[in-house]
């Protein structure tokens, strides 16, 4: 007799729906692709109360990296609808010229900016902005609802960007690992060299 299938665990909600008016009414801002070889950096800000957001969507937010790539392309729209959001990256030019910290905060002042909205700024990660209201919060997509939403708009938005860059460029694997440094990846970089989407101050070495 076969053993019997396991169930995965459920879920557990990041953000409780019946708390919403516990959470503040900020700007969440968060980046992807910090560590990838190539592409840009993207960030997202978003701002909306969470008490005047519908209780499903609040109850869905979480870090991007622990929700399925269907249930990110489901919510991405539904933030959109519901909150404002800006986006802004950090090309791969920039990258190299500044450092991935430095265009990292450069795109979170721009999409902040672009976002136009007086409210504390709270950041993923030990970065606040500089000159603007707000705190940096460590583990901030598992604990501030902005954040997760600005987690999954900026994840959507490079992975899409970056499976059309693979048609482009065939070879690295990055229509599966969105310019991630996968073993597919590092093999196309020895075979091909670097494109020119690729982070010199990452690669050096290949090509």
């Amino acid at each position: 007799m076969p053993p019997a299938r396991k169930t995965p665990p459920a879920r557990i909600p990041a953000f409780d729906p019946a708390r919403a008016a516990d959470y503040p009414a900020a700007v969440g801002c968060d980046e992807v692709g910090r560590g990838a070889l190539c592409g840009p950096v993207v960030v997202a800000a978003v701002w909306f109360d969470p008490a005047a957001i519908p209780p499903a969507l609040l109850g869905a937010l979480d870090d991007s990296k622990r929700l399925p790539e269907p249930v990110r392309a489901r919510l991405a729209p539904l933030i959109r609808t519901h909150a404002r959001v800006a986006v802004a990256a950090g090309s791969r030019a920039l990258i190299d010229r500044i450092n991935i910290r430095a265009a990292t905060l450069d795109a979170m002042m721009r999409a902040v900016a672009r976002l136009g909205v007086a409210a504390p700024v709270l950041v993923d990660g030990r970065d606040a902005l500089p000159g603007l209201p707000g705190r940096a919060v460590i583990g901030g997509d598992r604990l501030v609802p902005q954040i997760a939403a600005a987690s999954i708009v900026a994840k959507v938005f490079r992975d899409d960007l970056m499976r059309r860059l693979a048609e482009r460029h065939p070879g690295y694997g990055w229509d599966r690992n969105v310019g991630y440094g996968t073993a597919i990846h590092r093999a196309g970089l020895t075979t091909l060299g670097r494109s020119p989407h690729h982070r010199l101050s990452f690669t050096r070495g290949f090509g």
